[in-house]
C-alpha cells in the first residue's frame, strides 16, 4: 500500500527542452498532489483500520460519500489522492468530478481518465483516457441481487458481485447504466442500458443497448 506514498519521496522535475526552464505547470501539479496527499492520509489510516475489522467496502462508501461533496479543482485532488491511496488502482493524471461515489475499493482507474459529475461507479476497470459523462452508473454486474425466492425478501438474497471492464478510449454517454463489458474505443449513447458485453469500436445505444455500427467500418 505505502507504494502510493512516492510523492513523499519522489518529486520529479520536468524540464523544457527548447528553453531549459523548469515546467512550472507540471510541477505544480505534483506539489499539489503531495499536499492533498497529506490531506487525506487520515482518511486513508480510517479505511485501512476498519478494513482489518472487516468493515471495508462500508467505511470506504462512506469516505467517497464524503469527499463527493467537495467541489471544483479542490475536490477533484481530494478524491483522486484518497482513491490512489485505497483503490486497487487509481492513476494520478484523471478526473473525479463532484458528486461522483465510489461503491468498491476494489476498482481501477487509468490514465487520462475523465468521470462526469454525479457519476455512481462500482465493481470496475476503466481503461486509459476513458470519457465518462455525468449521471453513469457502473454496476458491479448483472447479479448484485437474487430473486428467484419467493418467500424471502430480495434485500436477504444475496448476490455477486462482479468486476465490469471498461476498455480504453471508450467514451460513455450521460446518464448511461452499465452492466455489461465494454470493449475498447467504443461510443455509448446517452442513456443506454448496456446488459451484454459491447465489442471492442462498436457505437451502441438503446435500451437495452444495440450495436448500431462499428467505428472501423
Amino acid at each position: 500500500m505505502f507504494l502510493w506514498l512516492n510523492p513523499f519521496y519522489n518529486i520529479s522535475y520536468s524540464w523544457q527542452k527548447d528553453n531549459g526552464k523548469p515546467a512550472m505547470k507540471a510541477l505544480l501539479k505534483q506539489f499539489a498532489d503531495l499536499c492533498f496527499t497529506v490531506f487525506v492520509f487520515p482518511l486513508f489510516c480510517i479505511y485501512f483500520l476498519c478494513r482489518f475489522a472487516g468493515m471495508g467496502d462500508s467505511s470506504f462508501w462512506t469516505i467517497s460519500q464524503f469527499l463527493s461533496l467537495f467541489p471544483g479543482l479542490t475536490g477533484n485532488y481530494l478524491r483522486k489522492n484518497f482513491y490512489r491511496l485505497s483503490m486497487t488502482r487509481c492513476d494520478k493524471d484523471c478526473a473525479v468530478l463532484f458528486g461522483t461515489i465510489f461503491s468498491q475499493a476494489n476498482t481501477e482507474i487509468g490514465k487520462g481518465v475523465y468521470i462526469g459529475p454525479q457519476c455512481n461507479i462500482g465493481k470496475c476497470s476503466i481503461g486509459d483516457h476513458c470519457t465518462l459523462g455525468s449521471g453513469v452508473h457502473i454496476m458491479s454486474g448483472k447479479r448484485q441481487h437474487n430473486f428467484d425466492d419467493l418467500n424471502t425478501p430480495i434485500q436477504e438474497q444475496g448476490g455477486i458481485f462482479e468486476k465490469v471492464l471498461i476498455g480504453e478510449d471508450t467514451w460513455i454517454g450521460n446518464c448511461a447504466l452499465i452492466m455489461a463489458n465494454v470493449g475498447k474505443k467504443c461510443v455509448i449513447g446517452a442513456g443506454a442500458v448496456v446488459t451484454k458485453d459491447v465489442e471492442d469500436f462498436s457505437i451502441a445505444a438503446g435500451n437495452p443497448a444495440q450495436i448500431i455500427r462499428k467505428r472501423t467500418v
